[in-house]
C-alpha cells in the first residue's frame, strides 16, 4: 500500500517539532528518514502509526485519510516498531509476538492454529524461534528488538513503520535485519541513524533538519558531502561501496563539526550567483 504524508505538522507541549512535511512511500518501497536527533523523525513516524495526532496536515493510506479509519482497521494495515517499549516484561516471547494478531481477533479470543503458525513463522524470520518460551524480561536489548520486530511482522501489515530498528543489534543481526527488510518488499517507513545502513537498504531517503524536510531523493542523490556538512555538521567523502556499489560515507573523525559546517557555508557562498 502507498503511504502519503501531506503538509504534516506536529506540535508537542505547544512547540512545533515538525512543520509542513510532504513525502511518499510507494507500494513496496523502503523510504528512509534520516536527520540529527530532534529533527522530527520519530514525531513523523508516530503520526503514521497513530500514536500522535498531527496539528495540521494528514496521512493517507492508499488514498484514505488515516484519521477516518477505525484503530483496528489501521492496525491491520500498519505494523510498527517504535522506540518506546510497552509493558510486556511479564510475558513470554511467544505471547509478545502473538500480540501482533490482536487486530484480527475478537476481544479475549484465544489464539487459533493460524495465529500460532503465523507467530512461529515471525519468530523464525528474526532468528528467535528457539527463545519462544523464554520470558521477554530475560532477553538482551538486541533480542528484545528482534522479538518486537517479529510482533510487527505477525500483524502481516501492508506497511511497516520502524523507528531505529537496528538499535541494540550486533553487526550480524543488523545486516540480517536490513536483508530481511529488502526481502519483504513491503512498503516501509524507517528512521535510521546509521547513514550507511540507510544508503544500503532504502530506495528513497527523506532528510529532516530542525523539524523541516530539507531533501528527498535516492541515497545517491541525497547523501552528498555538502548535505552531510550542512545538516549533520560533519566532514565526509561519499564513495562507492566496493561490494555492493551503494554510496558509502567515509567520515573524517579528525575534523571538528564546526570546521565542516564553516567549510560548507563557504562553498555555498562561493557558488551563489554573482560570486
Amino acid at each position: 500500500m502507498r503511504i502519503a504524508v501531506e503538509d504534516l505538522s506536529v506540535a508537542l507541549a505547544g512547540r512545533t517539532v515538525l512543520a509542513g512535511a510532504n513525502l511518499i512511500a510507494e507500494e513496496g518501497e523502503i523510504a528512509g528518514l534520516v536527520g540529527p536527533n530532534g529533527s522530527g523523525k520519530s514525531s513523523l513516524l508516530r503520526t503514521v502509526y497513530r500514536h500522535l495526532r498531527p496539528s495540521a496536515g494528514r496521512v493517507l493510506l492508499a488514498g484514505r485519510d488515516l484519521a477516518e479509519l477505525r484503530p483496528a482497521e489501521s492496525a491491520r494495515h500498519i505494523g510498527a516498531l517504535p522506540q518506546e517499549r510497552g509493558g510486556d516484561f511479564e510475558l513470554s516471547v511467544r505471547e509478545v509476538v502473538a500480540m501482533g494478531r490482536t487486530p484480527y481477533k475478537r476481544a479475549f479470543a484465544a489464539d487459533d492454529a493460524e495465529d500460532r503458525r503465523i507467530t512461529a513463522e515471525a519468530l523464525a524470520r528474526v532468528g528467535m524461534a528457539g527463545a519462544a518460551g523464554r520470558r521477554f524480561a530475560q532477553l538482551s536489548g538486541g533480542e528484545r528488538q528482534r522479538v518486537l520486530l517479529a510482533r510487527a511482522l505477525a500483524q502481516q501489515p501492508d506497511v511497516l513503520v520502524l523507528d531505529e530498528p537496528t538499535n541494540h543489534l550486533d553487526v550480524r543481526h543488523q545486516v540480517e535485519l536490513l536483508a530481511l527488510l529488502r526481502e519483504q518488499r513491503r512498503t516501509t517507513l524507517v528512521a535510521l541513524h546509521d547513514l550507511n545502513a540507510a544508503a544500503s537498504v532504502c530506495d528513497r531517503l527523506h532528510v529532516l533538519h530542525r523539524g523541516a524536510l530539507v531533501a528527498s531523493g535516492t541515497p545517491r542523490e541525497v547523501l552528498t558531502a555538502e548535505l552531510l556538512a550542512e545538516v549533520f555538521g560533519v566532514r565526509a567523502a561519499v564513495v562507492e561501496h566496493p561490494l555492493t556499489g551503494d554510496p558509502l560515507i567515509a567520515f573524517d573523525h579528525r575534523a571538528p563539526a564546526a570546521a565542516a559546517a564553516a567549510e560548507a557555508e563557504a562553498e555555498a557562498e562561493a557558488a551563489a550567483p554573482g560570486r
